[in-house]
């Protein structure tokens, strides 16, 4: 079996645009004609710019290959152009290749990709969903406290048991900084509020984005630790684990990280550092699934869990599936929402959500299918932004 060609497409999420302004979705296809679809968590290069880049590792890495050699296709790509090192672009596109190649390898053997990583051994995952404003409201909706504790409660009518937010507003190129006693305060309420909304009926999950110094995290933290979270997440930024330990033994909150994290390599620091026990890799960036799983079972040493994280599109939201269903210390799992509108749309088959829980599939391969129709209706058109921008400007 030969691998023999690629096909990108790069795919704009309609309003309410949950889950980025684009998708990046690609497939391969072998001579003998099995299919395979992956998907690339976009990041610091527009997505035409990173369809270019996986049309380029396809053809020096990918192209002609056997996709079940998966270990010596990705130490290839890895070590391109002399780096050995974990790339954040170049990881995206071979984990969206390396995903693809594993669904190929699940539909020429008739299995499931977990059914070749060890066997399912979760037969339903939970799920927790961020608090997204509903129809008809703006990004204002992120600091009103009291819209959000009567959105929280909603999500917990549908079945969910876990809510996540960022209860302390933007982020900034030039965090960290140290929150202000108006900032404290304000982050505080919300949260409180949140918790009286939903009781003791689901964990909350705080989804700082990297903003405070690890000072600023700590006083943060102390504030928070009465309202039970089930973690903090990214308290500083990622480059230094060795803060976010400090942070770590600095509060009760269990740390989660891991959505800028790509590689065994980097994950490998923060286990060593102690700086998260809850570790939040993305398929479509971290390296792949056979990374994911290696880095699961690093965590399992640590008696740390993981819990696969989700910004972008479904096809990277199916092989969090697979490597959950997998994974002895999984712990929850990142939804956007109940996977309906257009994440439902853009597959054939939408991935099956009940009552707070995902059903992993019995198709063999990802489990998923691309609806290449709904994909080349929904081009995306350039506006200079990227799938998630920062403030250019401090915050105070």
């Amino acid at each position: 079996m030969q691998l023999d060609s690629v096909k990108v497409f790069v795919v704009g999420n309609p309003p309410p645009g949950f889950g980025g302004r684009y998708f990046v979705f690609l497939k391969l296809k072998t001579a003998c004609g099995i299919e395979g679809v992956g998907e690339v968590y976009a990041a610091t290069f527009g997505p035409h710019v990173l369809a270019s880049m996986i049309e380029d590792v396809f053809v020096r890495h990918f192209a002609g290959h056997d996709p079940f050699q998966i270990e010596s296709i990705w130490r290839e790509s890895y070590g391109s152009g002399f780096s050995l090192r974990p790339d954040l672009s170049l990881m995206g596109v071979i984990s969206g290749l390396e995903m693809a190649c594993w669904d190929i390898i699940g539909k020429a053997v008739e299995q499931p990709v977990y059914r070749l990583l060890g066997g399912k051994v979760h037969e339903r995952l939970r799920t927790y969903t961020y608090l997204y404003p509903a129809d008809g409201e703006g990004e204002e909706f992120y600091l009103d406290a009291e819209r959000s504790a009567t959105r929280a409660a909603e999500y917990v009518a549908q079945g969910f048991t876990g809510l996540k937010f960022d209860p302390t507003g933007g982020f900034s190129a030039y965090d960290p900084r140290q929150p202000t006693r108006e900032a404290l305060e304000r982050t505080v309420r919300l949260v409180r509020l949140v918790r009286e909304a939903v009781g003791d009926k689901a964990d909350l999950l705080l989804g700082t984005h990297g903003q405070f110094t690890t000072s600023g995290a700590i006083r943060l933290a102390k504030r928070l630790e009465a309202y039970d979270p089930l973690w903090f997440e990214e308290p500083v930024p990622p480059e230094m684990p060795e803060q976010m330990a400090i942070v770590a033994r600095g509060t009760s909150i269990p740390i989660a990280t891991g959505e800028r994290l790509t590689t065994k390599y980097e994950f490998a620091r923060v286990l060593a550092m102690g700086a998260a026990n809850i570790l939040q890799m993305n398929l479509g960036r971290v390296g792949g699934l056979l990374e994911a799983k290696k880095i699961a079972a690093m965590a399992e040493v640590h008696y740390a869990q993981i819990a696969p994280h989700l910004y972008c599109g479904p096809v990277v939201g199916a092989a969090n599936i697979q490597i959950a269903a997998c994974s002895p210390n999984f712990l929850i799992l990142e939804s956007i929402q109940r996977w309906g509108g257009f994440h439902a749309k853009i597959l054939k088959t939408p991935i099956r959500w009940e009552r707070g829980y995902v059903i992993p599939p019995t198709a063999p391969g990802l489990g998923v299918e691309l609806n290449e129709a709904v994909a080349l209706a929904n081009p995306y058109a350039p506006d200079g932004r990227l799938h998630l921008e920062m403030n250019n400007r401090p915050l105070g």
